[in-house]
């Protein structure tokens, strides 16, 4: 059997052969990519089975993305009269947010599992169910589903968002590249990237977030106005509709602000081929309405005839399918389980593939160059002149980290 290097904490080891694994997690090839960073195949010893291992960056999360725009805690417990709620700091609210998102449980929303932290270091690993099938569509596309297949995984969608708007959540990125498909059929909602939290009835947005080609009319207004959430996400519903029969948006450009026009004022097209029906072609129109006060809302597409085939295969009640989920403060400080100081896993792994556990900081050679993903303090110059090299670090890059 094979010798194993453990660090004095538990959450990271290592292999002879160079794989890195966080707590019971052994980490994988990469399975997907995007500006919010990327997406591991993560194996679990423990339960013999695949996971995707996300890492973001929690400064994104908390100034770019929608994580911080969170109000303030919702849970059984009512604070004290004369007592000050609680102020969250941009961090806590991350952690708020995850503790919500973990306890979601519905039939079309991908499960998080578990997040990871280490708090010296910028990145979140955040463990989902895994869904091999990936994307149930890649746009654009010269394969479109059947109207019937449009109207199963529709469903599906219709559901999932009504989930999510119970729990005042709007997804705010709704495409297909973000709808997984199960192997049951089934397609889930992922990827809460740009997602927000309100409280009350609905959102009030200002900001823009998501998906160019998705994104709805009233958030590229030159007038800086609120706008409702639920909206944006059926509209991006009706977008993501339209591209399960034709294989593409609606609105297309290379232009970022052509496109932007497009959306806002041209009216929408339906190709010769292939042929839709008139019902599916009115649904398509209501979600696509330019004007958010009078597009139609969730409860309402719920009762479409195209939807549910003129009544005979009705949705479930909201009620049925949708319970609130509320987190305690202790479930807000265990949202996350943190490991330790990226900076050691840098240096133990630098130092197995050297085969050296001498002195790592006392270079012969000085660097001109660092690694990136190598923190200003593990590297340093050292005072000696020609002589081994044996105790210097490699340039370590974030790919390697994961691989």
């Amino acid at each position: 059997m094979n010798p194993t290097l453990y660090l004095s904490h538990p959450m990271f080891y290592f292999s002879p052969q160079n794989c890195i694994q966080l707590n019971q997690y052994k980490l994988k090839s990469e399975i997907g990519k995007g500006s919010y960073g990327v997406v591991k195949l993560a194996y679990n010893e423990d339960d013999d089975k695949h996971y995707a291992m996300k890492v973001v960056s929690k400064k994104k999360l908390m100034k770019q993305y929608g994580f911080p725009r969170r109000p303030p805690p919702r849970g059984p417990k009512v604070a004290v009269q004369g007592e000050l709620p609680k102020v969250l700091g941009p961090l806590e609210r991350v952690y708020q947010e995850i503790a919500i998102l973990r306890k979601l449980d519905h039939l079309n929303i991908v499960k998080l599992v578990e997040v990871l932290d280490d708090p010296a270091e910028d990145n979140l690993h955040m463990v989902f169910d895994l869904m091999p099938k990936g994307p149930v569509m890649e746009v654009p596309t010269d394969s479109p589903f059947t109207e019937e297949q449009t109207r199963l995984y529709f469903r599906d969608i219709v559901l999932g968002i009504e989930y999510l708007h119970y729990q005042k959540i709007v997804h705010r990125d709704i495409k297909p590249a973000n709808v997984l498909l199960g192997d049951d059929g089934h397609v889930k909602i992922a990827d809460f990237g740009v997602s927000n939290q309100f409280e009350g009835n609905d959102a009030l947005l200002s900001s823009t977030a998501g998906t160019p080609a998705f994104m709805a009319p009233e958030t590229l207004s030159d007038i800086h106005q609120s706008f409702s959430g639920k909206a944006l996400d059926v509209w991006a519903m009706g977008v993501t509709v339209y591209c399960f029969v034709f294989g593409k948006c609606p609105f297309i450009d290379e232009y970022i602000l052509v496109l932007h026009n497009k959306i806002r004022t041209k009216c929408v097209e339906f190709p010769e081929s292939p042929e839709i029906s008139e019902e599916l072609k009115t649904l398509i129109l209501k979600m696509l309405d330019k004007n958010p006060d009078t597009r139609i809302t969730i409860p309402e597409i719920k009762l479409d005839p195209w939807v549910t085939q003129d009544g005979c295969d009705p949705l479930p009640l909201e009620e049925d399918h949708c319970s609130v989920v509320e987190v305690t403060e202790e479930e807000v400080q265990n949202s996350v389980k943190f490991v330790p100081s990226l900076s050691t896993v840098i240096l133990v792994k630098a130092m197995l593939r050297k085969r050296s556990f001498s002195n790592p900081y006392e270079c012969p050679r000085s660097r001109a160059e660092r690694s990136m993903s190598a923190p200003s303090n593990l590297l340093i110059k050292g005072s000696s002149g020609e002589g081994s090299r044996e105790g210097e670090l490699e340039d370590l890059h974030e790919d390697e980290l994961f691989s």
